[in-house]
C-alpha cells in the first residue's frame, strides 16, 4: 500500500478527535492519547453540560418573563395540582447534564474507533531529544496503570484543553466553593450563590441559577459584564439581569473566599465581605501544557502558558501542531475543532484554508444570548475596519411582539463603499441559531443589498436582519454622498 503517516493526537476534546476523524479519512495511521474520555471539558465538564443546564433554565425564564402577557394562567398558591409550578429539582436535573454528557462522550469514542483510530487511555508528552534520524518524534504514554508507553509519530498535536483557574486564596471545596466543573455535583439548588467573574462563564452560570431560583450576586472586576462582548449587547444583559433581581456588583474585585460551616464569605479588595451559601469561580482557565515536555521539545509557550501557533496551527517545533484551549487563540470548542482538522491538512498535504477568526460566529448562552460574527464595534471605533453600522431593536419585530420578547435587538456592520457585510450582532432568545445567515453573509462577502433581497417569513425574527440590511443600504449611499 505504501507509507502511512503515522499521527499521534494528544487530548480528545474537539480539536483532538476532530482532527482524528479527518486524519484517518486522509489515511493516516492514527493514535488519539486521552485521560478523561473523549469529547474533553467541552463534552464532559463544560459546553455540554452547561447548556444542558441553561436549556432548563431557559425554559423556567421564558415561562416566568412572559405568561402573563401571553394569557396563560397559572395558579401561585397551590390549590390546583394541574397548574401548579414548583420549581427546579436540581438534583435531577444534574443528573441528566451528566448523562448526556456520557451519551456524547460514547456517540465520539464510536464514531473515532469506527474510522480505524486507536484511543489509549493515559496522559501523553513529548519524549526528550527531539526529532529522530527519520524525522519522527517520540511521544510517551503514561497509563492508568503507571506503565509508560513510547509512541514514534510523524506528526503530533497537542489538543489537550484548559483547567479552570483557581484564586490561592479562594481554593475550590467541590462543595459550597466551586469551579464550573463541579457545580453539577449539587443536589440540591444553592440558596444564595456568590459567582466571581463576569466574563462568559460567570454570566452564563449567573444568568442559568438566577431562572432556576437562586439569589445570585454577580462579582465583576471591570465596569461592565461581558468585558469582551458587543457594549450595546453587554448593557441589554446587564439590564435585564438587574431587572430580574440580581445582585450586579460591577467594579468589585473578589480578593478571596472562605467557607464557615454552611456559608461562604467572599472579601472584596476594598473589604467588603459578601455572604452566600455557595460561591461559583469564574476567573477564567490555565491551559494545561505543563510537564508535558514542551519547551524542551522546542514548542514555544507564551507568558499565560498557552501554545503560539501559526493559522495552520503550526507550532515553533517541526512536526508539532497545537488546536484549542491550550492555544488560546479563541476558547471555542468550534475553533479548536477547525485548527485540529487544518493541522492534519497541513500534516498530511491536503489542501488547506488557513483559519480566519473573522468568519467565527460566537454565542453567549444567557438569556437573551448574544450572538457575534466578524468585525465588531471596537474594531468600528478604533478605526481597524472602515464600517456602517444600524442596530434595528427587536421591540418593532411582529414575532418577537407575539412571543412576549421585549430585550434585544440586531447590528449589521457593512464597508460603506461596497456594502460587504463584514459583522454581526444578534441579542435574542436563540441568536445562536439567528446568526447563521449574518455569519454566511460576511463569510461569503455578501453585500447589504443580497442579504436585504432574499426572502425572509413573515412573521419571523429573522425578518430583521433583512431588515436591518434595507436600512443599512440607505446609510451606506449617505455615507458615500457625504
Amino acid at each position: 500500500m505504501g507509507y502511512v503517516t503515522r499521527i499521534v493526537i494528544i487530548g480528545g476534546g474537539p480539536g483532538g478527535y476532530e482532527a482524528a476523524l479527518v486524519a484517518a479519512q486522509l489515511g493516516a495511521e492514527v493514535t488519539v492519547v486521552d485521560s478523561d474520555g473523549l469529547g474533553g471539558s467541552a463534552v464532559l465538564t463544560d459546553c455540554v453540560p452547561s447548556k444542558t443546564l441553561i436549556a432548563t433554565a431557559e425554559v423556567m425564564t421564558t415561562f416566568d418573563s412572559s405568561y402573563e402577557e401571553l394569557g396563560i394562567t397559572v395558579d401561585r398558591d397551590g390549590t390546583d395540582e394541574d397548574r401548579k409550578v414548583i420549581g427546579v429539582d436540581l438534583g435531577k436535573v444534574n443528573r441528566r447534564v451528566k448523562r448526556l454528557a456520557i451519551a456524547q462522550s460514547h456517540d465520539i469514542t464510536q464514531s473515532v474507533t469506527r474510522a480505524g483510530v486507536t484511543v489509549l487511555r493515559g496522559r501523553g508528552r513529548l519524549g526528550a531529544g527531539g526529532q529522530a534520524v527519520d524525522g519522527s518524534r517520540e511521544v510517551l504514554v503514561d497509563g492508568p496503570d503507571g506503565n509508560v508507553q513510547s509512541l514514534r509519530a510523524d506528526a503530533v498535536l497537542i489538543a489537550t484543553g484548559a483547567h479552570p483557574r483557581e484564586l490561592p486564596d479562594a481554593q475550590p471545596d467541590g462543595e459550597r466553593i466551586l469551579t464550573w466543573t463541579q457545580v453539577y455535583d449539587l443536589e440540591e439548588l444553592p440558596r444564595e450563590l456568590i459567582v466571581v467573574g463576569s466574563g462568559v462563564t460567570g454570566a452564563e452560570f449567573a444568568g442559568a441559577y438566577q431562572a432556576l431560583g437562586s439569589k445570585v450576586t454577580l462579582v465583576s472586576s471591570r465596569d461592565r459584564v461581558l468585558p469582551g462582548e458587543d457594549p450595546d449587547a453587554a448593557e441589554v444583559l446587564e439590564d435585564v439581569f438587574r431587572r430580574r433581581g440580581m445582585n450586579v456588583m460591577s467594579r468589585s474585585r473578589a480578593e478571596s473566599a472562605k467557607r464557615i460551616g454552611d456559608r461562604v464569605e467572599v472579601t472584596l479588595s476594598d473589604g467588603k465581605v459578601i455572604e452566600g451559601t455557595h460561591c461559583l469561580m469564574a476567573v477564567g482557565s490555565i491551559p494545561n501544557t505543563a510537564e508535558m515536555g514542551l519547551e524542551e521539545a522546542g514548542v514555544k509557550l507564551n507568558d499565560w502558558g498557552q501554545i503560539q501557533v501559526d493559522r495552520v496551527s503550526r507550532t515553533s517545533a517541526p512536526g508539532v501542531y497545537a488546536a484549542g484551549d491550550c492555544t488560546g487563540v479563541f476558547m471555542l470548542a468550534s475553533v479548536a475543532a477547525m485548527q485540529g482538522r487544518i493541522a492534519m491538512y497541513h500534516a498530511l498535504g491536503d489542501a488547506v484554508q488557513p483559519l480566519n477568526l473573522k468568519t467565527v460566529a460566537s454565542n453567549v448562552f444567557t438569556d437573551p444570548e448574544i450572538a457575534t460574527v466578524g468585525y465588531t464595534a471596537a474594531d468600528v471605533e478604533c478605526g481597524k475596519m472602515d464600517a456602517v453600522v444600524v442596530k434595528l431593536p427587536l421591540r418593532g419585530n411582529p414575532r418577537a411582539k407575539m412571543q412576549g420578547i421585549r430585550d434585544g435587538f440586531v447590528k449589521l456592520f457593512c464597508r460603506p463603499g461596497t456594502g460587504i457585510v463584514v459583522g454581526g450582532v444578534v441579542v435574542a432568545p436563540r441568536a445562536s441559531e439567528l446568526i447563521h445567515p449574518i455569519a454566511l453573509a460576511v463569510d461569503a462577502n455578501l453585500t447589504v443589498e443580497q442579504v436585504a433581497s432574499a426572502f425572509t417569513v413573515y412573521p419571523s425574527v429573522s425578518g430583521s436582519t433583512a431588515e436591518a440590511a434595507r436600512q443599512l443600504h440607505v446609510r451606506k449611499r449617505a455615507a458615500g454622498e457625504s
